[in-house]
Order: structure tokens, then C-alpha cells, then sequence
């Protein structure tokens, strides 16, 4: 469920509400939350594919599915940001634009269970009502993995 930036000013305001996980996937909510809450509230992406820009508004960091399978790459992305080497932040994160949007083609966790099983981790197979990821995403999925040298 979204929570409004008015809300979420709201809850800055309550003494353990530190931090919200923002994932409407709206840049512009985003920027909102940092203008209303300031320092009162820690901004965490929770888009793979907006870690970037949410850090450059004040985010603080990621909880992240692509780390499930490349944990330096994503710790890298945001460490080259604080560090102030925003280049080769965004490198990383365009280089990884094509494997985010595959990691979300299909209802979460159906991509990353098959990209971990794809690596040699058997974590097995989605519990029902969610099934297995289809053909065209498992083919995509492998032929992406290949090319970014994960498998």
C-alpha cells in the first residue's frame, strides 16, 4: 500500500518511526518525503532500478532483491555513492538496468528464486498460490546472467 508524503510526515513524528522502505516507483513521492520529514525520516529504496536516484535525494540505502545474487555490485553502487564517485555508481546501476527489470517481471519472488537456483543455490520453487517462472522469463533470465558473468 502507498503511504502519502503528508503521511509519512505524519509518522516521522513518532519517536520509533525511523525509516520507510519507498517503493511507489514515483521519483516524485520520493523527493516530496525528503522535502516534508528532512532528517526525521531515513529514506531506503525499495526499487532495484531507482537505488540511484533515491540515494541523490537523501536515501540512505537499499532493500534489495538484486542482492540476493550480486551483493557486491549492489553494496558497490551505494558505497561509490557516499563516497562521492557518483560516475561509477551509475555505471553499475545502468549496467544492471536490463537484470533489475527482468528480477520484476513477474510477482516477487518467482524471478530471484529462479536466478538463485539458476546460480547453484536450491532454494527450490515459489509455495503456491505462486508457481514457478515461466519459460520466457527462465530463458531470459539465464541468457542475461550469462552475459552479466553471474553463472
Amino acid at each position: 500500500m502507498n503511504i502519502l508524503p503528508k503521511t509519512c510526515l505524519e509518522l516521522s513524528k513518532i519517536e520509533n518511526i525511523v525509516a520507510i522502505k519507498e517503493a511507489s516507483g514515483n521519483i516524485s513521492q520520493v523527493t516530496e518525503i525528503a522535502s516534508l520529514c528532512g532528517n526525521d525520516l531515513n529514506i531506503y529504496s525499495g526499487n532495484d532500478d531507482q537505488i540511484l536516484p533515491i540515494l541523490s535525494l537523501g536515501g540512505i540505502g537499499v532493500i534489495s532483491v538484486l542482492s540476493n545474487i550480486l551483493p557486491n555490485s549492489t553494496h558497490e553502487l551505494v558505497e561509490n555513492f557516499f563516497k562521492g564517485d557518483i560516475e561509477n555508481s551509475k555505471q553499475i546501476q545502468l549496467e544492471l538496468i536490463n537484470l533489475i527489470k527482468l528480477l520484476f517481471t513477474e510477482t516477487n519472488p518467482i524471478p530471484i528464486k529462479k536466478a538463485l537456483n539458476l546460480i547453484g543455490f536450491n532454494v527450490g520453487v515459489p509455495r503456491l498460490p505462486l508457481v514457478e517462472a515461466s519459460d520466457s522469463l527462465s530463458h531470459q533470465l539465464y541468457e542475461e546472467m550469462k552475459l552479466q558473468k553471474i553463472i
